[in-house]
């Protein structure tokens, strides 16, 4: 019905589609559609109790005086409860507020209305139709609310992210990080790296302009301290004499381009992790048959997604849901029972769960609590638990959470002790004694595995943050390896522009189109 209605209200929108584009300060990037005046249901479609339709562009204040009675605008960022009328036929449409925000002190930098209606499908449908009979508005495209506000300077691309991933969070944590980066902390933090490009590249051009001239006010291309800072560049053979001697190098600058090169560094070791919090890290369940797996992962997702029978070989292939563990975004996968000796069927089933296994961020490992002692239980202790927590010969060990079901079945000691069972979490899926323990070990290592978004350095959410960082850095790589000034200096510009398209700068059109058509007409 909502598209329908779309359709018929694009349809009947008056004014220029294809106007004369104009280009965000700084960028060089054309704003589709600049000059005219959009507009857009902003609030969720279906029934509602208020809805919010929002105008942008210059017409703005003609449509809001064209619905409204009276004619005069109202004061700027001041609610005001008006009657809303047809502007050609004059038919009442609905009784609302109205908001008033000249640009460019608002959300797209241009002069934008509001008008909140009731939220039934009649009345929006109405105000619609009649902000479509305004000469000189269009229905808004996905996200060009927010493209305007990004050409107008409004928003930096990576806080466009932010706002786009805050509209899609669904955790805690996710929430949090959009947050942060909304709040413009990524940007800021790229903003900074650039200043320190600028600064050295500025020393860097002045020894190559000036370096010998001996008008130059006396210290100040010595301010950054000795030579042996820059002592990877040297001056040119004597066929190039415009290139300053060796010794006249600063050491602050090029100093602070090698702290930037270990920052870069470790940035791009952790980029894993935000993206793993945007798009959700994938735990993978495993034991063998009968553990008591797809009870877990239908615990742990709080619906009935695996089949749960005392059949041993009942999962025969993976099944996967999106769930939220503990405020964390999670792939979770249920396998197959990993034993030996089984049908060509389940057999496949085994090898697709150790698969996934190989792929884990995390492994939840099962074991029925009352049959440690079993040969199933012995040997998936063995060739899955055991090399887990032993590690890779790099160093790393892949993350791993022992977990020893049916917990209900034990005497009241417990479980018989071993000496080679590592640490583990008692748990009963028929009952839900242990849950909240093993919640609380979720939110643990989801935060090593994620990154923890309410506490140290903004993540990388994006595989294009890492690409452009990872291309700043390589050629900061060039900058301290060349042996001479000008190569130096446009591997400095080269690392500078990588950063700037981070926030936005230097963007391409097609890159703009990919970030922004993940957004919701009205937005």
């Amino acid at each position: 019905m909502w598209r329908g209605l779309w359709t018929l209200v694009a349809r009947a929108a008056r004014g220029p589609r294809s106007p004369r584009p104009c280009t965000r300060q700084g960028s060089g990037v054309p704003v589709p559609g600049s000059g005219t005046t959009i507009f857009a249901l902003s609030s969720g479609h279906g029934r509602c109790g208020i809805a919010v339709i929002r105008t942008s562009g210059p017409a703005s204040g003609h449509a809001l005086r064209s619905l409204t009675a009276p004619r005069d605008l109202p004061p700027a960022r001041s609610a005001c409860l008006r009657l809303l009328s047809h502007p050609r036929s004059g038919e009442p449409l609905d009784r609302a507020l109205v908001l008033w925000f000249p640009g460019p002190q608002s959300f797209t930098g241009e002069d934008c209305a509001e008008f909140h209606v009731h939220g039934g499908p009649a009345v929006v449908s109405g105000v619609l139709q009649a902000l479509g009979s305004v000469p000189g508005l269009r229905p808004a495209e996905a996200g060009e609310f927010t493209r305007r506000a990004f050409a107008h300077g409004k928003l930096s691309l990576t806080e466009v992210e932010g706002l786009a991933d805050l509209i899609h969070a669904e955790t805690e944590a996710q929430r949090r990080q959009a947050l942060r980066q909304l709040d413009g902390e990524l940007g800021h933090l790229c903003h900074g790296w650039a200043g320190t490009l600028t600064k050295a590249l500025a020393h860097v051009e002045a020894y190559i302009d000036f370096g010998e001239d001996d008008n130059l006010e006396e210290g100040v291309l010595e301010q950054g301290g000795s030579c042996k800072g820059w002592g990877h560049l040297v001056s040119q053979p004597p066929e190039a004499p415009s290139l300053p001697p060796l010794c006249s190098l600063p050491s602050t600058a090029n100093s602070e381009v090698r702290e930037l090169q270990l920052a870069l560094g470790a940035h791009l070791r952790d980029a894993r992790r935000g993206q793993r919090l945007r798009s959700g890290a994938h735990v993978v369940v495993a034991g063998p048959p009968n553990a008591g797996k797809s009870s877990l992962v239908n615990l742990l997702s709080r619906k009935p997604v695996s089949i749960v029978s005392p059949e041993p070989g009942t999962t025969r292939d993976v099944l996967e849901t999106p769930v939220d563990l503990a405020g964390f975004p999670a792939l979770l996968s249920d396998t197959a029972g990993l034993r030996e000796g089984a049908g060509p069927v389940e057999q496949e089933g085994v090898r697709r769960a150790r698969e996934r296994l190989e792929q884990a961020d995390l492994i939840l490992a099962v074991l029925d609590a009352s049959d440690l002692a079993s040969p199933s239980s012995r040997n998936f202790l063995d060739t899955v638990v055991a090399p887990a927590g032993a590690g890779s010969p790099n160093g790393n060990s892949q993350r791993l959470l022992l977990v020893l079901n049916k917990s209900d079945l034990l005497p009241p000691g417990g479980p018989d002790p071993s000496p080679n069972l590592r640490p583990h979490l008692l748990l009963s899926c028929l009952t839900g004694e242990g849950l909240d323990g093993l919640l609380e070990a979720l939110r643990k290592e989801l935060a090593e595995v994620c990154g923890d978004p309410s506490t140290g350095p903004p993540l990388l959410t994006r595989a294009r943050h890492q690409h452009h960082l990872q291309g700043c850095l390589d050629a900061l790589g060039h900058y301290t390896q060349t042996k001479d000034l000008a190569l130096a200096a446009e591997a400095l510009r080269l690392a500078r522009g990588h950063l700037a398209r981070i926030t936005g700068g230097g963007g391409t059109e097609e890159i703009l189109d990919i970030i922004f058509r993940d957004f919701c007409v009205g937005k």
